[in-house]
């Protein structure tokens, strides 16, 4: 919490939000309890998880999972195989859960993560290279440095002075050649969009102050760029949680992309609109994407196949429609070109 918002308790009965609390914090009656829990072994972490009804047939291997994977971590994997909790306060596993199954969804999604951060990566440098390419075009090599281009000027000094630090951050040879042979504060826009993050890049793009810039390279995509702002927006979450290595399967998010309605033509018909906040829709999206960026990539394929081998792990729970697979964007693939095939 940042310590602005840290605030001295106040215990007196009259503590409420209805006398002027700052920022929204409601305060509530009572002092907060102290954590006391004592840190354990790793047998006791195993004897915790048999005692709430788990089976542990191989402690040793269990032991070896708990040791460098961190109990707290895993226990975000168990959670689907909870029961409803009883007295003591601490749930108790469903009858026949193994540690092998909580090891198996933490494995899958491991592998999932890194199959996503293979799209978003490509998807990444790709919108930079049209954002730095189509900026250029309009207004010159330096034109991230023209504030006529940008909607919200107190957003642009913050991102200017952000990409700015990125830049005087850099130990990038090319960055180091053109910061020290040229006059100008910055490199280039095709330079310096090369050491942009994801956000700054979302930020960047959503605040360029005409509409029909935003959408002559979200045409690159046959989007409305409007969906484009939100799906960067949102893949920049998507990124953060997969590079901190973050419980991705089943998350339910709060920043979720704007779908398509219209174009490109096709799509809607794959999306999920029951399950708005699940990482199905996400992964429609990554795959058409990835069909208009690398053609004859592997991707979609990559990722039914790691379905199949993790069988136990419920389609249901990250959004998928139970007649997925025999969508067009998941399907065979046809022998005449479509927006769908994995090849050109």
């Amino acid at each position: 919490m940042p310590r602005s918002l840290i605030l001295p308790l106040d215990n007196t009965p009259h503590a409420s939000r209805k006398n002027g609390a700052p920022w929204g914090v409601t305060f509530f009656w009572g002092l907060r309890m102290r954590f006391a829990k004592p840190p354990e072994t790793i047998e006791q972490q195993i004897d915790r998880l048999l005692r709430r009804g788990m089976e542990v047939p191989d402690r040793i291997a269990a032991a070896h999972f708990l040791y460098h994977l961190n109990y707290y971590r895993l226990r975000g994997y168990w959670i689907p195989f909870e029961a409803a909790g009883e007295g003591d306060g601490e749930h108790r596993f469903r009858s026949g859960t193994a540690f092998d199954q909580v090891l198996g969804l933490y494995i899958f999604d491991r592998e999932f993560r890194l199959l996503i951060m293979d799209a978003v990566e490509r998807i990444e440098v790709s919108v930079r290279t049209q954002w730095a390419y189509h900026l250029s075009h309009v207004q010159g090599p330096h034109a991230h440095l023209d504030r006529s281009l940008f909607s919200h000027q107190d957003k642009y000094s913050g991102d200017l002075a952000g990409l700015a630090n990125e830049v005087d951050r850099s130990r990038e040879d090319f960055i180091r050649h053109l910061t020290t042979t040229y006059s100008e504060p910055l490199p280039p826009i095709w330079a310096a969009v090369e050491v942009m993050s994801l956000g700054q890049l979302s930020r960047w793009y959503a605040n360029l102050q005409t509409r029909s810039l935003r959408q002559q390279i979200a045409d690159t995509y046959r989007m409305d760029e409007q969906v484009l702002v939100s799906l960067l927006r949102h893949l920049t979450l998507i990124r953060n949680i997969c590079a901190h290595h973050s419980r991705l399967w089943n998350r339910r998010f709060t920043i979720t992309p704007s779908l398509p309605r219209k174009k490109p033509a096709g799509l809607t018909r794959c999306f999920n609109s029951g399950a708005p906040r699940q990482i199905y829709n996400t992964l429609v999206i990554l795959a058409y994407l990835m069909n208009i960026t690398c053609p004859g990539h592997h991707w979609r394929l990559k990722l039914r196949g790691l379905l199949d081998r993790h069988p136990d792990v419920p389609p249901a729970a990250m959004g998928f429609p139970a007649d997925w697979q025999h969508l067009e964007c998941w399907g065979v693939l046809e022998e005449s070109p479509s927006p769908w095939t994995d090849v050109p």
